[in-house]
C-alpha cells in the first residue's frame, strides 16, 4: 500500500507548487504557461486516481488517515483522510479544473497572474475536502475565498468589482459563522473523556462526541443553525444565494466552471462532513424546515431561470433549482415520534446517496452548461437569449454537445442528472408526500426552461444577431473539453454505480451514527415534525 502521506501533499499542493513555477516564466510566454498549468492540473488529477485505487470502497469508515501536529499547544493539527463522501469530489475537483484549464486558454490579459490563482485556488477546493481537523479546514476554506475574489474582480465583466466584493462579503459572513460554530464545539469538547478531557478541533472526535449525544441538544441546535447558513451560502439555498447570479455572469468561462461544478458542492460536502455528524439532534430538529426549504428552492430557481434572458444568468438560477435536490436529500430523516426510531432508514440512506450523486452530476452538467455559453460569448460577445437562435445550421457539432448536456440538466433517463433526482423525490415521499410532489413538480418546470433555451438557442431561423461571421464551430481544444464532459454525462447516468458504490458504505455508516446520536440524548421524546 502507498504512504498516504507524500501521497496527499502532493495531491493537495501541487497546484500551488505549479503557480510558483510559473514565476520562472517570461510574462510573454503566455503559451508555456498555459501548457504548464494544464501539466500540473493533469497531474493532480492521475494523483486523485492514485487514491482512488488504494481506496476500498467496501468500508464506510475513514481510510488513509495522516496525522501531524501544526500548533500542538492548542490541538490544532495537520489531520487529512478520505472516505466515501470526500472521494468522489476530490475526482470531481480534479477532473473539472483540468477541463477549465484546458478552457483558459480564452484569457489573453495578466495571464500569469490569473493562472497563479488558478492554481492556488485548486490547492484550496482540495484542502477543504482532505481536511480532517477543523481549525485546517477553516484554514483551506478561507484561502480557496482569496483567489476567487480576485479571479472575478481582474478578468470579470463589467460589474466585476460589485460582483467580486458581493461574492467575498456572503462567503466572509458565512465564515464568520462557521468559526463561531467552531470555538463552540472546541471549548465544550473538553467536558467529554472521547477527547481526553481536552479541547480539540479533530472532526473525527468531535462526530463522536456529538453522536454519543455529550454535546447538548441547546449547543447541537445553535451550532447547526450557524454552520448550516455558513454552508448554504456556499450551497447555495435560498434566500442565502443572491451572490451566485452576479458571480457568474461577470466571471470569465473557466471560473464559472469551477464555481458552478465545484465550490457549490463544498456547501453540500461541508453539511455532510461537518454539520450533520457533529450535530445529529440539531439535524433532526431542523429537518422539516431543511426539506421544505430545498423544495421552495427547486421551485423558486426554476421559476427565476425561466424569467432570464441572460444565458449565463439563467444557468446560474438552474444551479439554485438543482442544488435543492441536494439539501433535501441529506435531511430526509424521518422520526417515529411514539418510539424516537429512524422511519425506513433506507430511504433516508437512499436521499443521502442521491444527493451526493446529484452534487456530481450538477458538477458535470454545470460545468458543461457554462463551458457552452462560453464557447458562444467569445464569438458574437453577447448572452441576449432573444438575439439568438439557429445554432444548429451554422454550428452542429457545437450544439451536438449542447444537446447532450443540457437534456443531463434536465434530468433525462440515461444521463447524469436523472438519477439523483429520482432517488430524492423517491425518498422524500417516505418523508413528506406534499414536498415530494413539490420536488417532483421541479423537474417539470426544469425541462419547460431547459427546452425553452434550447429552442431559442439551437433551432428555429438562422441566427440574426450581431457577428454572425464569427459562428464557426468549435475548434479541437473546445472539442476536447466539452466531449469529455458530455461522454462523463452519459457514463453517470448508465453506470451510476461506479460512484454511488463508492459512497454507499460511507453514507450507510453516517445514518447510522447520526440516529444512535439523536438516541442518545432523547431515546423516546417526540420530535416537533408537523406537516404533511
Amino acid at each position: 500500500m502507498i504512504n498516504p502521506d507524500p501521497l496527499y501533499f502532493l495531491t493537495i499542493f501541487l497546484p500551488a507548487i505549479g503557480a510558483l513555477f510559473l514565476l520562472a516564466f517570461d510574462r510573454k510566454a503566455v503559451q508555456a504557461m498555459r501548457l504548464c498549468t494544464l501539466t500540473f492540473t493533469v497531474a493532480t488529477f492521475a494523483l486523485t486516481l492514485v487514491i482512488l485505487n488504494e481506496f476500498d470502497p467496501t468500508v464506510g469508515t475513514m481510510q488513509m488517515v495522516v496525522k501531524h501536529g501544526w500548533v500542538p499547544t492548542w490541538n490544532i493539527y495537520y489531520q487529512l483522510g478520505v472516505d466515501g463522501i470526500s472521494l468522489p469530489l476530490i475526482l470531481l475537483t480534479s477532473f473539472v479544473f483540468v477541463l477549465a484549464a484546458l478552457a483558459s486558454w480564452s484569457v489573453n490579459e495578466k495571464v500569469r497572474g490569473y493562472l497563479m490563482l488558478f492554481l492556488i485556488l485548486e490547492t484550496g477546493v482540495l484542502g477543504v475536502f482532505f481536511a480532517l481537523d477543523f481549525f485546517l479546514f477553516y484554514v483551506f476554506w478561507e484561502v480557496m475565498l482569496l483567489p476567487m475574489y480576485f479571479l472575478i474582480g481582474i478578468w470579470g465583466g463589467p460589474r466585476k468589482e460589485y460582483a467580486a466584493i458581493k461574492f467575498f462579503l456572503y462567503t466572509l459572513f458565512g465564515g464568520v459563522l462557521m468559526l463561531i460554530a467552531m470555538l463552540m464545539f472546541y471549548f465544550n469538547s473538553a467536558q467529554s473523556e472521547l477527547s481526553g478531557h481536552q479541547n480539540v478541533f479533530d472532526l473525527l472526535v468531535l462526530a463522536k462526541i456529538g453522536q454519543a449525544g455529550q454535546f447538548t441538544p441547546t449547543l447541537q441546535i445553535a451550532a447547526f443553525w450557524l454552520l448550516f447558513i455558513g454552508f448554504a451560502i456556499k450551497l447555495p439555498a435560498f434566500p442565502f444565494h443572491t451572490w451566485l447570479p452576479d458571480a457568474h455572469v461577470e466571471a470569465p468561462a473557466p471560473i464559472s466552471m469551477i464555481l458552478a461544478g465545484i465550490l457549490l458542492k463544498m456547501g453540500g460536502y461541508g453539511i455532510l462532513r461537518i454539520a450533520m455528524p457533529l450535530c445529529p439532534y440539531g439535524t433532526q430538529y431542523a429537518a422539516y424546515a431543511l426539506v421544505a426549504l430545498g423544495a421552495f428552492s427547486i421551485i423558486y430557481g426554476a421559476f427565476a431561470a425561466m424569467a432570464q434572458t441572460d444565458f449565463k444568468r439563467l444557468v446560474a438560477y438552474s444551479s439554485v433549482s438543482h442544488m435543492g435536490y441536494v439539501l433535501i436529500g441529506v435531511a430526509v430523516w424521518k422520526i417515529n415520534e411514539a418510539t424516537g426510531a429512524t422511519v425506513n432508514p433506507n430511504l433516508w440512506q437512499m436521499g443521502m446517496s442521491g444527493a451526493m450523486f446529484q452534487m456530481l452530476a450538477h458538477g458535470v452538467s454545470s460545468a458543461g452548461m457554462f463551458f457552452l455559453v462560453g464557447v458562444i460569448y467569445d464569438r458574437v460577445h453577447h448572452r441576449d437569449l432573444n438575439r439568438f437562435g439557429g445554432l444548429l445550421q451554422t454550428m452542429p457539432f457545437y450544439s451536438g454537445v449542447a444537446f447532450i448536456i443540457f437534456f443531463a440538466a434536465l434530468g433525462l433517463p440515461g444521463l447524469c442528472g436523472f438519477i439523483g433526482e429520482a432517488f430524492v423525490v423517491l425518498s422524500t415521499w417516505n418523508f413528506s408526500p406534499l414536498l415530494a410532489i413539490v420536488a417532483a413538480f421541479g423537474v417539470i418546470l426544469t425541462a419547460a426552461y431547459i427546452l425553452w433555451t434550447i429552442q431559442r438557442v439551437y433551432l428555429g431561423p438562422e441566427y440574426k444577431g450581431p457577428h454572425p461571421e464569427a459562428l464557426v464551430d468549435m475548434n479541437f481544444r473546445e472539442s476536447t473539453i466539452g466531449v469529455t464532459l458530455a461522454v462523463f454525462a452519459i457514463l453517470l447516468g448508465i453506470l451510476p454505480y461506479t460512484m454511488l458504490g463508492l459512497m454507499e458504505p460511507t453514507v450507510d455508516r453516517l445514518t447510522q451514527d447520526m440516529a444512535a446520536g439523536y438516541s442518545a440524548i432523547e431515546p423516546t421524546r417526540p420530535v416537533s415534525q408537523a406537516g404533511p
